[in-house]
């Protein structure tokens, strides 16, 4: 009965469980089921959908009869090759003028996690009012039939185009000038055979961590911030690289250290990557932001003379941006970054790749990028802290957003921002972010000001107003 089977919600970015608690081969039959009954009702009964998977356990092996499920329903399906990073799902997606496409994975979540992600026919991540619907039929649908599995699915080949994609918004040249070498850490995921392909074509030298599969990632974490690229960084002193670049496990989030091995910021990546766009590039076009997101930004649409968008949090709201024509530039501070001309999904591989651009037509550091933009526009000093959430805790979060403070750290509150959790903007334009995740039973605080200092006496003050 559909009563006793475990109820499924989307988050931010698509369905993710414990595998063999929650995320078992019964509940991922129901999605998939769920996903091709809202397609055929939309219409593209008999049209292609593509299947992906990352570096999780078993992950092909729910790629595979997820495309037995929606043959069975009526579709051409076929399977990739290899684990594929996100964005290169969606850009193949695109490519083929396919349905849709799912692709197994859990992205920087822990290994214990898999999940589901839903790109609709425009390569993006699927909007709520689609996800809405999915679960709708979901709690209406009984245990699923297993597929049958006799006729091995048709596959393909997700690396010759998007490499060829890549080569058309970077540039190759300037990615290999001066002879570089850069280090990779592909964090056990999904870039591996994408990021080094692209790199070495151009001449590039590389030296490589983690790139072999391993469903555990190595025993740690398949996220690329600061604490997992502890190696990278020594990799990139020990071998005097121009760059480290970095990849989570589904390839939609980078991670970057600098020529003295120093983690750099999604925040400064995106502001640079921006800058460097409009400035030396000479893009014009709008840039859009979550709520989350440094207001670096900001400061540069106000000094190239274009519209900056906030969003809520989650890439798709930026990908409607993207395919609306509004925007050159979309970016969340949790490291995903897009192109106008590109899928409307966070792309990691890209990011790294444009930022090694960046270095080679300038002919400066990473470091001396970052200063020249102080000069600019001053300094956004940010920083981000994830806090397990009690009950408690909830109760208090709502009661914040219910009755917001009026003065926080001994700076007053000029206004309130709710489009997505609870956004203090102080007095002097430095801010607090307060929302629950979409993905992980956390808070996520977010603050940003001109200086350390302020965002260490922001940051205590944003984890007391949780507390109490």
């Amino acid at each position: 009965m559909p009563g006793t089977l475990s109820p499924i919600r989307f988050g931010t970015s698509g369905w993710r469980a414990v595998i063999a608690d929650e995320f078992t081969f019964a509940n991922a039959r129901r999605v998939i089921t769920a996903i091709a009954r809202v397609l055929a009702e939309d219409g593209r009964s008999g049209e292609l959908v593509l299947v992906g998977f990352d570096t999780r356990f078993l992950a092909e092996r729910f790629a595979a009869e997820a495309a037995g499920l929606f043959a069975r329903e009526g579709f051409r399906a076929e399977v990739s090759s290899r684990p594929v990073p996100t964005p290169t799902l969606a850009f193949e997606i695109r490519r083929r003028a396919a349905a849709g496409g799912v692709n197994f994975t859990a992205s920087h979540n822990p290994p214990r996690y898999l999940g589901i992600k839903f790109s609709t026919s425009d390569g993006a991540p699927a909007l709520p009012e689609i996800t809405q619907r999915i679960e709708e039929r979901i709690g209406a649908m009984g245990e699923v039939a297993i597929p049958d599995g006799a006729k091995p699915p048709v596959s393909f080949d997700p690396v010759p185009e998007y490499l060829a994609e890549l080569g058309k918004k970077v540039s190759v040249s300037d990615v290999a000038r001066g002879g570089p070498h850069f280090s990779l850490d592909f964090r056990f995921g999904t870039s591996a055979g994408f990021l080094d392909a692209f790199l070495e074509s151009a001449g590039a030298r590389l030296s490589s961590l983690n790139a072999k599969r391993d469903p555990l990632f190595g025993g740690l974490s398949p996220q690329c911030g600061e604490k997992e690229l502890v190696g990278l960084s020594a990799e990139v002193l020990a071998r005097r690289s121009r760059l480290g670049l970095a990849c989570d496990g589904d390839s939609d989030r980078f991670g970057v250290c600098d020529e003295r091995g120093r983690y750099v910021s999604p925040n400064r990546i995106l502001a640079l990557v921006f800058r460097d766009l409009v400035g030396r590039k000479g893009r014009r076009g709008g840039v859009a932001r979550s709520v989350a997101t440094t207001h670096a930004l900001d400061a540069l649409a106000e000094r190239f003379g274009v519209p900056c968008y906030e969003t809520p949090v989650g890439f798709k709201y930026i990908g409607e941006k993207l395919i609306a024509g509004e925007i050159v530039f979309g970016g969340e501070e949790s490291a995903g970054l897009t192109i106008e001309g590109h899928v409307p999904e966070k792309d990691g591989i890209l990011a790294d790749l444009l930022v090694a651009e960046m270095c080679g037509a300038t002919g400066k550091t990473l470091t001396e990028l970052s200063d020249d933009l102080d000069r600019e526009i001053g300094p956004f000093r940010s920083a981000r802290v994830d806090l397990p959430l009690s009950p408690e805790e909830k109760e208090s979060l709502g009661r914040l957003e219910a009755s917001p403070p009026q003065e926080v750290a001994g700076k007053r509150v000029a206004k309130v921002d709710s489009i997505d959790g609870i956004k203090l903007i102080l007095e002097g334009g430095s801010w607090i972010l307060i929302r629950e995740s979409g993905t992980e039973p956390l808070a996520r605080l977010y603050v940003e000001a001109g200086s350390e200092e302020e965002v260490a006496a922001l940051t205590r003050a944003a984890r007391e107003l949780v507390a109490r």
